[in-house]
């Protein structure tokens, strides 16, 4: 958020929609719905080539509002996350911030941005996702069907996903806003004791 650049509020946008990079940088207007908080990604632009909706939570219509300045010719189709140039975001500009802010933290004598479960790799984009499905299934009491459903997850067993339908959206805009509280959250300050071995 201390940055001002497009490619951190794509950023953001993406790590709170748990949506998939290029699905971010090939959003449009057209797509959102600000009056009822909610982003339609077509299926031409899906994994699953199925249309997706994802509820919108307070914080994403706040990027979304400071994001419509940029489109000046109020274009339905321009990009939500512009270059200077108007066109949309490379799909290089949020791993590229995140190198950048991995090798500022490093100057200043941090570890940087990495992912200790991966051997001290730096995060990547589409670590988020994977960081929003631990928050959800180990975190939260949301059942796992909403939450594969947030994720846009084609259910595994075929007889389940013939008979599911619905798209279960008052519990993922729940969900959503819930995964934007805890991944906004200032960080408690106070000293962290290591457990040690007797």
């Amino acid at each position: 958020r201390k940055r001002e650049a497009v490619a951190a509020r794509a950023l953001e946008f993406t790590i709170l929609t748990a949506a998939r990079l290029g699905e971010v940088t090939g959003a449009t207007w057209r797509e959102v719905d600000l009056q009822t908080w909610l982003w339609t990604i077509p299926a031409t632009r899906m994994k699953a080539e199925k249309e997706h909706e994802i509820p919108l939570s307070s914080r994403t219509v706040a990027i979304l509002k400071e994001m419509q300045v940029l489109n000046t010719k109020s274009k339905m189709d321009a990009p939500l996350f512009p270059t200077s140039a108007g066109s949309q975001l490379s799909g290089m500009a949020m791993p590229m911030l995140l190198r950048r802010m991995h090798e500022s933290a490093m100057k200043a004598g941090d570890v940087g941005w990495v992912d200790r479960k991966q051997k001290g790799r730096m995060i990547t984009v589409h670590g988020f996702r994977s960081t929003f499905r631990d928050w959800a299934g180990e975190q939260s009491a949301f059942p796992r069907e909403v939450i594969e459903h947030a994720m846009a997850h084609q259910l595994p067993n075929k007889a389940e996903a013939a008979y599911s339908r619905a798209t279960l959206l008052p519990k993922r805009a729940k969900l959503m806003e819930a995964w934007a509280g805890y991944a906004t959250a200032p960080i408690a300050a106070g000293k962290v004791t290591p457990i040690r071995k007797t």
